[in-house]
């Protein structure tokens, strides 16, 4: 009894240490957060849809660097494809282009330590985001540097939900093919998207190179009406819950995770009711445990509304996206879940071009083609397994 009642202490003091560090880490991050920036910009962009093509281009691109290459993202492995792109900056770096690389601690866990120090010998610049700190380390763990960021010469830049690893080039037999949305912008946005970069550069390495007008060439102006819009956390729900109380005619959401806050289930609800079709596109496969039970109970409410549930069968599923009516298409980083919402860094291009959105609506109209629509009848099925896992998801929904 004795061992019992230390092991129950021991286990109560370990959950009541990590709610008030995620508690009091929350707080204070909400403190230092402000409402970015939302100028709208001119630019012109291109979508990409696979990673083969998507890779091509990009590598192609920093080949031709001559000034400076910037670059974040969540995931570098250490894989085939990761060497191949290490190499491509290293070789740029050591013929005198600047070269900035900066990955999550978390996300990027399998670079190793030889390969950061080979990185550095060729003079590419390395930093890791976002790594546990003190006195809030589990909360700060909890807070990941999700971005995918490209700038090249401070006239190219890259957006979007692919990183650097072989499943997004189709090569993990259980998540092939990948489908995934990345956007090539090149015209005003890119100033947006170096100052983000420069931002959280700062922020991991101390070194302000923002006010460097080396980084910020004047920029064309393109064709397409957008914005971009980063987030820490904050605000990034009050953007989704103004698109979607905005929809007049349909919603079609394209995610990997749908695990909204109660706000946004209830925007999408009450959109529902006014008439608004909605429609979501989500896989079948899932890369992470819990994540499909987790959006069933959002799922059955909507479902019995009347929305349209798309499941991918072919392949694993991966892209962000939101599309309001023909007018307003969004992707980018952030995931339709509470770790977007509420945790991670994020950004997201905002696009307001009927021409674009019909692009990407085709795009999505190909997915859904290699989909199944899942069914209300389907989810209320009795499995007890699955209710067991759904008990579960849902008291640890936001981490997921």
């Amino acid at each position: 009894m004795t061992i019992i009642m230390t092991i129950a202490t021991i286990i109560l003091l370990i959950t009541l240490w990590l709610t008030l560090d995620f508690i009091l880490g929350k707080k204070k991050q909400l403190k230092k957060v402000k409402r970015e920036n939302d100028s709208i910009r001119e630019s012109s962009i291109d979508v990409f849809s696979e990673g083969p093509d998507l890779f091509t281009d990009l590598f192609s691109e920093l080949k031709k660097a001559e000034h400076h290459i910037h670059i974040l993202f969540y995931i570098v492995k250490n894989d085939k494809i990761s060497k191949e792109f290490l190499s491509i900056l290293k070789d740029k770096a050591s013929k005198g282009v600047e070269v900035r690389l900066l990955l999550d601690w978390i996300g990027s866990f399998l670079i190793k330590k030889k390969t950061i120090k080979s990185l550095r010998s060729h003079g590419v610049q390395f930093a890791f985001a976002n790594p546990p700190r003190l006195p809030f380390l589990f909360y700060s763990s909890q807070v990941r540097n999700h971005r995918k960021i490209t700038i090249i010469d401070g006239k190219i830049g890259y957006i979007g939900g692919f990183n650097i690893a072989k499943e997004y080039i189709n090569l993990d037999p259980k998540l092939s093919p990948w489908r995934d949305y990345h956007l090539k912008i090149i015209g005003e946005g890119v100033e947006d998207l170096q100052k983000e970069f420069l931002t959280d550069w700062h922020e991991a390495t101390k070194l302000d190179l923002l006010m460097n007008e080396i980084y910020f060439p004047v920029q064309p102006k393109g064709g397409i009406q957008h914005k971009i819009i980063p987030s820490k956390g904050p605000f990034l729900e009050d953007t989704f819950s103004t698109l979607i109380r905005n929809a007049k005619t349909r919603i079609i959401i394209g995610t990997p995770y749908f695990i909204p806050s109660k706000r946004l289930l209830n925007d999408l609800s009450a959109a529902q009711a006014r008439g608004v079709t909605l429609t979501l596109l989500v896989p079948f496969k899932t890369d992470h445990i819990l994540v499909k039970e987790a959006s069933f109970r959002y799922l059955r409410k909507l479902l019995k509304q009347g929305a349209n549930v798309y499941e991918f069968l072919n392949g694993f599923y991966h892209a962000k996206t939101i599309i309001i009516d023909d007018d307003i298409c969004d992707i980018g980083t952030a995931n339709f879940d509470k770790r977007s919402l509420f945790l991670n860094y994020e950004i997201n291009c905002y696009i307001y071009d009927q021409a674009f959105t019909h692009k990407v609506l085709k795009v999505i109209e190909t997915d859904i083609h290699e989909s199944k629509q899942l069914t209300l009848q389907e989810l209320n099925r009795l499995n007890p397994f699955r209710v067991l896992k759904e008990l579960v998801a849902r008291s640890v929904a936001i981490f997921l």
